[in-house]
């Protein structure tokens, strides 16, 4: 959807010869960033796809048997929209995060570090 008319800007989802998502949200979250974790500081999430949304604002977990989702989790929500995800060298996960929803509005772009904690 065009944001600012609202209008579809596509004449569909599909076409013939298109092979189709594998894993859709709907609404959209607005995908903005992707990585597969192959770090070792966060336990049980080698091989997760990470995926940041814009219209969604919010960082998702997704865990693959292969080529299929095989669950969804949502490991942070209303901080703002999240532009970009990546794995540093040192296994941690960085967040680009801006929108109004923590006063980012109109401010420098915060990278947040996503830290493992023990739990309990």
């Amino acid at each position: 959807m065009n944001y600012t008319t609202g209008r579809a800007i596509h004449e569909g989802t599909m076409k013939d010869g298109m092979e189709p998502p594998r894993h859709v949200w709907v609404p959209s979250i607005g995908v903005s960033g992707l990585l597969f974790y192959t770090g070792d500081r966060f336990s049980g999430w080698k091989g997760d796809m990470l995926v940041g949304g814009m219209s969604g604002q919010r960082l998702m977990r997704l865990r693959l048997n292969g080529r299929r989702v095989e669950s969804e989790e949502t490991l942070i929500r209303g901080l703002g929209r999240f532009r970009d995800v990546q794995q540093g060298p040192d296994g941690l996960v960085y967040i680009a995060v801006d929108g109004d929803a923590r006063g980012f509005d109109g401010a420098p772009t915060p990278i947040l570090r996503l830290v493992p904690v023990e739990r309990k």
